[in-house]
């Protein structure tokens, strides 16, 4: 049965964009192997089940072809399947929704709504309209 490295197969399933990427991501606990850590070197065969944890979403994928070389985007289909979960999914799109409203206040540079909102605050209504009148009379007439 063909057997491949857990770091290899992800970056060839096109799971990560490079295998150095792939192998950090085994190294700080974010793959893991039929519910067990994975380190890079790790052997898989088809049938395993891989969890890789992309905060927020944990996605599965079951392993149908033990490749190392990486193949175009549509033979992906014939190497993996996609198993995860629709509630990781409905847990992406809810934070793709909320946007920055998580932003702890006081952190970091306020964005672009936040600076429109305070200077909307701070800009009284009615600036361009003063309630008395300026004198400019030119200093050479006295």
């Amino acid at each position: 049965m063909p057997e491949a490295r857990i770091d290899k197969w992800m970056w060839a399933a096109r799971i990560f964009k490079t295998r150095t990427i792939a192998a950090e991501a085994c190294k700080k606990g974010r793959v893991s192997i039929n519910g067990a850590q994975a380190k890079p070197a790790r052997m898989i065969k088809p049938g395993d089940v891989i969890q890789v944890r992309k905060p927020p979403v944990t996605y599965s994928f079951k392993v149908l072809q033990a490749i190392e070389k990486r193949v175009g985007a549509k033979l992906v289909p014939e190497i993996m399947e996609n198993v995860t979960t629709p509630d990781q999914y409905e847990l992406l799109e809810m934070n793709r929704i909320s946007g920055f409203v998580n932003r702890a206040k006081g952190t970091g540079r306020p964005t672009k709504k936040d600076r429109r909102d305070l200077d909307e605050f701070f800009t009284p209504e009615y600036s361009d309209n003063f309630d008395f009148d300026f004198d400019f009379e030119d200093e050479e007439d006295e």
